[in-house]
């Protein structure tokens, strides 16, 4: 107990005697508590307290064993002021000098060991605020020296080329037969297109509806065909070719495969490498001009032309390099003993893709 607890025993807080009973000390209580309870005295600040210690002392009486203990600590200290009221004046001073002195060094004690829970704390506050300056300019200092990561990668990626589409080099052609009836073969189309660059014959996929037709049949109008480049530049100079007379595409209508420009064609116009694709079309200089119409059209041959060396560039505004992530187109693998598992799948991917790429082709002209 506190020190006033140790001043004013239980049994003067319940106002009983050593000797009182149990039922002596509950009737005892339920006075006193009557006229310290903090609800009948809402203006004493200190009704809790002395409620809480009330509380305390009758439960310290109703445990026999805490208060047995009690019972003798109190009947030592009876016993021991019998014996200083039998003292002289002069013992007595001593006494109470002895015990003055007891409890000055108690509360010295007390009192120091205060003055060092404190000073612990304020040690531990200090420490912690210059952990967290320290911690607060080393990161500053970092930031300040090294670029954030996430700044870096942001960078990065927008500087990445974008991953290039199977179908990025394949373009779309339709065109009316009544002009070129010879466009009925993938050698055909090839032939037409050589100039721009080289294709991939095999994988080139005509209209289906060229295919059995018998002449009572109503020949169709226009024709239309997949052709897949090997490289995107060429791809890029047929596109930007479209309709082009002095190619010998007129009435031809070259589009990309999928509906817009590739990725890496906007990426490369950004990085400006790449100029744009309808300031590009007049630029445009084909590897061979030796085709012409076989509608006896007249044979357009530009001044580029002419005077062109060989190892004049195919389409002059398009790069004649790429990022080294990016490919201009998926070649086929050749074949080997023994194909492995991806190769197949990849082969078996392309052919479904054709497949599909056909079916559009028949849904469009059956609603045109």
């Amino acid at each position: 107990m506190s020190t006033t607890e140790d001043e004013i025993s239980p049994y003067e807080l319940l106002n009983v005697t050593i000797e009182a009973t149990e039922q002596e000390i509950r009737t005892a209580y339920r006075q006193r508590s009557l006229k310290v309870h903090p609800d009948r005295n809402p203006n004493n600040p200190d009704a809790a307290r002395k409620f809480h210690e009330l509380n305390q002392a009758y439960e310290l009486l109703l445990d026999p064993l805490r208060r047995l203990a009690l019972d003798a600590k109190q009947r030592l200290k009876l016993a021991r002021k019998e014996r200083f009221k039998s003292y002289d004046n002069k013992r007595k001073n001593l006494v109470e000098e002895l015990e003055e002195r007891e409890r000055a060094f108690k509360k010295a004690r007390m009192e120091k060991q205060k003055e060092e829970v404190e000073t612990w704390k304020d040690t531990e506050r200090i420490k912690e605020e210059g952990k967290r300056l320290r911690e607060q300019k080393e990161k500053e200092l970092r930031d300040k020296m090294y670029p954030k990561k996430e700044q870096v990668a942001d960078e990065e990626e927008e500087d990445a080329p974008p991953a290039m589409d199977p179908l990025d080099t394949t373009v779309r052609l339709k065109y009316p037969f009544k002009t070129y009836p010879h466009l009925t073969t993938p050698a055909a189309i090839a032939s037409l297109l050589a100039r721009f660059g080289a294709t991939d014959e095999s994988s080139i996929v005509m209209s289906t509806s060229l295919k059995g037709k018998t002449p009572s049949d109503k020949p169709p109008k226009t024709g239309s065909a997949l052709v897949p480049f090997k490289q995107i530049g060429d791809a890029f100079a047929a596109v930007c070719s479209n309709g082009s007379k002095e190619m010998g595409l007129e009435g031809i209508k070259i589009t990309w495969v999928n509906g817009k420009e590739p990725e890496i064609l906007g990426w490369l116009r950004k990085m400006g490498k790449l100029g744009n694709a309808g300031s590009s079309a007049p630029d445009s200089k084909p590897k061979d001009s030796s085709y012409s119409p076989k509608n006896d059209a007249p044979k357009a041959t530009l001044p580029q032309n002419q005077s062109r060396p060989s190892s004049s560039t195919p389409f002059s505004s398009f790069p004649s390099t790429f990022p080294e992530n990016v490919s201009g187109s998926e070649s086929t693998p050749a074949p080997v003993a023994g194909i492995d598992y991806e190769s197949l799948t990849l082969m078996r991917m392309r052919q479904a893709e054709r497949e599909r790429l056909e079916r559009e082709i028949l849904e469009q002209e059956a609603n045109e």
